[in-house]
């Protein structure tokens, strides 16, 4: 158990020690540690993540690049090299970039190519996904396909599909489909995502992270217009608040291994338990994630946003040290 008041850490690998090693190559240059990590790797899940975080450390280098210059025909860096595709695609998008355009569409292609030479993997389909974003005018065909339920708007649920036909609930795909609805949509586009995130939730089975998606919506809810409300707690309190953060701790946290939680979804789990003063199932979550944090969603809890700094380090020091207290002093949960 972390101590109380220990400063919490940031890093991506989190839990996953293999990973970090793997990481620390990466930033040296050497692609070797990053083959024979993913080779080793079991699950999609965790081949999804450790694809996507090794992605954004290697989109700075070349590493990728000279891993396919000395093995052209591995199927692994045929992935990691969409991967790396899409998040520079991604960054130069965030960064207004005069590259975006050229950047998309060679990441486009490469999750193309990837889809053929590796045709049970999720991630290629993943990637496509993430850059559905990028067609902010749903000018392609394939972000604009019917939903499966009336009440869903239209989108790219045909890729969505097939990452799930190769794994089914795969978390980051549905992540992807959640950042593509939340900028669309009108006044009406968190209700949509919140109703996205409802569905995907519902139909998921025990032990799935999508069962966390509504405590996404309900931060990206308050980022947006927390400043306006005239009793920000009530928006972490109130009972369907409540009934969201309980549903997620009794259907993910609870049946869900150790090793296949993820590092954002515990922060944003403790952080719902914490606001609606869930204080002891709060602490089970805060021990889970020892020593490490994410800067979301505890930045939204600080005015201007200081998604990175000492305020939002300070929120998360807070919370732990309240949920921990409460279990100590004997603290009641609300009914």
């Amino acid at each position: 158990m972390v101590r109380d008041g220990a400063q919490p850490a940031y890093d991506p690998a989190g839990h996953d020690g293999a990973l970090r090693s793997a990481l620390q190559e990466v930033r040296a240059g050497r692609w070797m540690s990053m083959r024979i990590l993913l080779e080793q790797t079991g699950s999609w899940s965790q081949w999804t993540r450790r694809t996507q975080v090794l992605a954004a450390t290697a989109a700075g280098t070349d590493v990728v690049r000279a891993w396919l210059a000395e093995e052209p025909r591995s199927v692994t860096a045929a992935v990691m090299h969409a991967r790396v595709a899409v998040e520079r695609a991604l960054r130069a998008h965030r960064e207004e970039h005069r590259r975006t355009q050229e950047l998309w569409l060679q990441a486009w292609h490469a999750c193309d190519a990837a889809t053929r030479s590796a045709p049970h993997d999720p991630v290629p389909w993943v990637c496509l996904l993430a850059l559905a974003r990028l067609d902010e005018g749903q000018r392609w065909d394939e972000h604009r396909v019917a939903p499966p339920e009336p009440m869903l708007p239209a989108g790219p649920w045909g890729l969505l599909a097939e990452a799930d036909k190769r794994d089914p609930s795969n978390r980051e795909a549905h992540h992807r489909m959640l950042q593509f609805l939340y900028p669309r949509g009108g006044s009406d586009r968190l209700a949509r995502a919140a109703g996205f995130a409802q569905w995907a939730a519902g139909s998921a089975p025990p032990g799935s992270a999508l069962h966390v998606l509504p405590l996404y919506v309900r931060v990206e809810r308050f980022r947006r217009r927390g400043a306006r409300e005239a009793a920000p707690a009530l928006h972490w309190a109130a009972e369907d608040a409540a009934r969201e953060a309980q549903q997620a701790f009794g259907s993910w946290f609870a049946p869900c291994p150790q090793d296949e939680r993820s590092l954002p979804d515990l922060n944003h789990l403790a952080h719902a338990l914490w606001g609606a003063l869930r204080f002891r199932e709060a602490d089970q979550v805060f021990d889970a994630l020892g020593p490490y944090w994410t800067p979301l969603p505890w930045a939204c809890r600080v005015p201007g946003g200081d998604g990175s700094g000492r305020r939002a380090v300070e929120a998360f020091l807070q919370a732990r040290t309240r949920c921990r207290s409460a279990v100590r002093g004997g603290g009641r949960r609300r009914p």
